[in-house]
């Protein structure tokens, strides 16, 4: 089964949480504090296996989790960091922000890495915290939590040269003839019911790859027939070949043919037309294909009259004739094209996450049907996680660092008094004026 689509979670791992720990030996006078620090919780990271072609897998494995770090120990010893998950995708993956819609990554490249969910930071144990006014403190934090997303998966083949055309033209039977590709082949529309994917070898020794895309029908880019599910595999094409039954079997004319697939292709994307295409009239072994090649070429030669007419090459792949120039002059001007972006560079601005961005320190302020005071934000919600309510010490550090962050002076500015209860997440403290 071919799946180019899916939608998961991932959830990197916690880092471990650090240790309140003395060292009691009983030749060691004043030992001190002993609690060593957690490890750092594993990463979920994503790697191209060239070996696979669709998201099947990701249909029904749709969460990834980290594993957690390994907590501080007594004796000042470190916890273990984990392991990063690594999760196997194809080549022409893209990873979206499910919620935001915006580009984390574009995995092209066989063994090409991203980190998609950093695991969290190991939490500090006493011994990090020991000072000269406080040389035994009962302070440790927890661990950072691991960044969570829910993701969207989308797939785009990678194939140098892309057969487009109407159902039945043929494009499964030059594909199965000019490699070692077996897609099925049948006298029947829709017989390709997923992109086929072959290595070519033209007689002038180039190799590229061709990619067999579910034949398009008059509406495929409003969602008629099966093209819409498959245009996208286009995009990432450097040459198209437009397959044409020049024999009109289905009782079609060849230009009409033409024009159609051109003009399903400019909705989908304009960007499609600025690929190189050539135009392969196929099926020259039928009766009365001359005849239609020559009126054919004669509209084509009337439709660019003031630009370069694409070039014909006629075959009978049944036949397996014609089809050695037909790859060789794919392989010369594939040789002379660039590979075409897939986003405009504003887009790629706008979007992808490469770069760490630092994380918001706005809090905000909310008032509960209860009247209860709630507290909201990025900072503040990781300064609670990480800290550890099972120490006086701690709550104390706590409430220095709310402090510090200006939250009390906020609460008196929303008209907060003495008494008043204050939630953060699932936390509820009074306000002390």
């Amino acid at each position: 089964m071919f799946l180019d689509r899916a939608q998961i979670s991932v959830k990197a791992g916690k880092g471990g949480d650090g240790m309140v720990a003395f060292r009691r030996e009983k030749y060691v006078p004043d030992g001190g504090p002993a609690g060593g620090d957690g490890g750092k919780g594993g990463s979920i990271i994503f790697e191209v296996n060239e070996g696979l072609r669709t998201l099947l897998d990701f249909r029904y494995n749709r969460q990834f989790r980290g594993i957690p770090g390994e907590n501080g120990m007594s004796k000042s010893k470190y916890g273990k960091s984990a392991k990063d998950v690594v999760v196997k995708v194809p080549p022409g993956t893209i990873v979206r922000n499910a919620e935001t819609q915006e580009i984390i990554c574009d995995l092209t490249e066989p063994g090409q890495q991203y980190v998609i969910a950093k695991g969290g930071r190991g939490g500090r144990g006493n011994i990090k915290f020991a000072s000269p006014r406080n040389p035994a403190p009962e302070i440790a934090e927890n661990g950072e939590p691991g960044q969570e997303f829910k993701l969207d998966l989308e797939l785009k083949v990678i194939a140098d040269v892309g057969l487009v055309g109407f159902p039945s033209v043929g494009k499964s039977t030059i594909l199965s003839v000019v490699s070692q590709a077996k897609p099925k082949i049948g006298a029947y529309h829709f017989t390709t019911l997923v992109p086929n994917l072959g290595m070519v070898q033209a007689p002038n020794e180039m190799q590229f790859v061709m990619a067999d895309l579910p034949g398009l029908i008059e509406g495929a880019s409003q969602g008629v027939g099966l093209g819409i599910q498959f245009l996208r595999h286009i995009e990432r094409t450097r040459v198209i070949l437009h397959v044409i039954d020049m024999g009109a079997t289905e009782g079609r004319d060849p230009f009409d043919d033409y024009e159609a697939i051109n003009q399903e292709l400019e909705h989908y994307e304009l960007k499609l037309l600025e690929r190189p295409t050539i135009i392969v009239a196929n099926k020259m072994d039928v009766e009365g294909a001359e005849e239609n090649l020559k009126e054919f070429t004669e509209k084509l030669n009337a439709k660019f009259s003031d630009q370069e007419v694409p070039k014909i090459f006629s075959i009978s792949a049944y036949q397996n004739k014609g089809l050695s120039p037909l790859l060789n002059y794919t392989g010369e001007v594939l040789e002379d094209t660039d590979p075409f972006p897939l986003y405009d560079e504003e887009e790629l601005s706008d979007s992808v996450l490469y770069e760490y961005q630092e994380e918001s320190k706005e809090i905000t302020i909310t008032r509960d049907p209860d009247m209860t005071w709630a507290l909201h934000g990025e900072r503040l919600e990781r300064l609670f996680y990480m800290t550890n309510f099972q120490h006086d010490e701690s709550i104390m550090r706590f409430a220095r660092q709310l402090r510090g962050m200006g939250i009390d002076e906020k609460l008196r500015a929303r008209g907060a008094k003495d008494g008043d209860v204050v939630r953060i997440m699932d936390y509820v403290f009074e306000f002390v004026d």
